[in-house]
């Protein structure tokens, strides 16, 4: 009777081996998978070797956004509400500052006048001349016009004009940098690695980081690394700019057969399969078929056709799995070209002969149960 039990339960076993534990999908059933059928295949599997990595890498990037149209040319050496003025005035008759002799029996009076605010009407308080009107003035239309309402009270002024305090022409420099506040924008027209360096610089990788400038109600977003690269996305800012600098991280995932099951951030610069796996902790001796290092991965349709892939797109992309064999040494070449994208799944299956050493394994189980029950009802009886 034990004997029937025990080949029975084998039996069972053996008819529902797709439902034994595993720590994911099996080398045939992700070959079943992308088989053309009536329905249609899933996804589709291409053999990774050199030259499809090269053919890969060939493919020019697709830019996450643009900052051309954010391109400004306003003056930003206006003044504006809330700077602060240094003001002198030079009076060669003396009469109305005060009198004092110079060269030649000249008579003249110099006044520097207290650091003046703009106000909320773009106006600034000079003595002898009341509220002078110097908002979208440059320092030296700011000088003239300061002048012009002296002229009858005394004769001949000189007026000279300097921005102490710039906080009208300026940007807000906010999120994922050193010291986030407000940087000034100078007559050299600043653009946003100018901002950006001015508070302290960003504060990851420029990989890990979108850009967003904020302009009225319109919104333009890059993503820094392409700002620190082409100069038509270093573009010059103008005065209430909001810069944002968004952290967004790139991540890979691992599963199956390696020597860690997470997801894994990427560091800056080019992550490639060889180290992806190198952060896993390589393929498992015991468990993992290393002819078949699977890349399950959303790919962009320029890329999918230049590997002749004709599987349709998803919103998300084509489905493809990218597959590699590290049983042969030209594998490790081909890990070393492949580069990992973000949102990758990485997974590795378990070989065959692991699969039937779990099987055997919980045969054993079962068994021993067998084993023990069998034995129990014996002493009972």
């Amino acid at each position: 009777m034990t004997r029937s039990l025990l080949a029975l339960l084998i039996v069972a076993i053996l008819g529902g081996c797709s439902t034994l534990p595993r720590d994911g999908p099996s080398g045939r059933a992700i070959e079943r998978g992308a088989a053309e059928d009536t329905d249609g295949a899933d996804y589709a599997i291409v053999d990774l070797d050199y030259a499809a990595a090269e053919r890969i890498r060939a493919v020019p990037g697709r830019s996450a956004g643009s900052l051309a149209n954010a391109a400004s040319t306003t003056a930003v050496d206006v003044i504006g509400e809330g700077d602060r003025l240094n003001i002198a005035i030079f009076e060669p008759s003396g009469t109305l500052f005060g009198r004092g002799n110079g060269d030649e029996g000249i008579r003249s009076g110099n006044q520097s006048l207290p650091i003046a605010s703009v106000d909320r009407n773009g106006a600034v308080s000079v003595p002898f001349a009341g509220a002078v009107r110097v908002a979208g003035l440059t320092t030296t239309e700011a000088a003239a016009a300061i002048r012009r309402a002296l002229q009858g009270r005394v004769g001949n002024p000189q007026v000279t004009v300097a921005v102490e305090e710039n906080l009208s022409n300026t940007v807000t420099v906010l999120g994922e940098v050193k010291q986030p506040g407000r940087a000034p924008l100078s007559v050299n027209g600043d653009t946003i690695l100018d901002a950006i360096a001015a508070v302290g610089g960003a504060a990851r990788p420029v990989e890990d980081i979108q850009v967003r400038v904020r302009r009225g109600t319109e919104t333009f977003t890059a993503p820094l690394s392409a700002v620190s690269t082409e100069f038509s996305e270093n573009v010059r800012l103008q005065r209430g700019d909001q810069v944002n600098l968004v952290y967004t991280p790139r991540r890979f995932s691992t599963f199956g057969a390696l020597g860690a099951v997470s997801q894994t951030e990427m560091q800056a610069g080019v992550t490639t399969l060889a180290g992806a796996l190198s952060r896993a902790g390589g393929l498992n001796d015991n468990f993992a078929n290393a002819r078949s290092v699977l890349v399950f991965r959303f790919e962009r349709p320029e890329v999918a056709a230049a590997l002749g892939v004709t599987q349709p797109a998803t919103l998300k992309g084509v489905p493809v799995v990218y597959r590699l064999n590290l049983e042969e040494a030209s594998g490790f070449f081909t890990a070393n070209a492949f580069v990992v994208q973000p949102e990758d799944i990485i997974y590795a299956p378990r070989a065959l002969s692991a699969e039937v050493r779990k099987f055997f394994e919980l045969v054993q189980q079962v068994s021993r149960v067998v084993y023990d029950v069998s034995v129990t009802n014996a002493l009972n009886n």
